[in-house]
């Protein structure tokens, strides 16, 4: 019997501000390294999946790059994880790198 990975709500926004009570806001940089080393992969291969160069994600893991939100909605799709949650992120990082005080939440539907 072989078991197959879910890629409905693998990372609900429940989900999140339960690790959010643990490790304090996670990012956009924060997730994608997260689901890359959940995942088992180098940074190449998932930048090959991204169709984006190793530094180029790097750079998102360690918050020197943004994504948009089109591209996040993308790769969500690509890797097959949650559009909202990735959005939702993504659009997040580009507000506090402004400066804008404000928490971003999306509903699905």
């Amino acid at each position: 019997m072989t078991t197959k990975k879910s890629k409905v709500d693998r990372n609900s926004s429940e989900s999140l501000a339960f690790l959010e009570s643990l490790t304090g806001p996670i990012t956009f940089g924060s997730m994608m390294l997260s689901i890359r080393k959940s995942e088992d992969w180098t940074q190449a291969e998932m930048a090959r999946m991204l169709e984006i160069s190793d530094k180029h994600l790097s750079d998102i893991e360690n918050e020197r790059r943004s994504v948009s939100p089109s591209r996040a909605a993308q790769w969500a799709t690509d890797l097959g994880y949650s559009q909202v949650t990735f959005v939702e992120l993504a659009l997040q990082n580009l507000l506090d790198k402004e400066g804008i005080d404000f928490k971003v939440s999306l509903k699905s539907g």
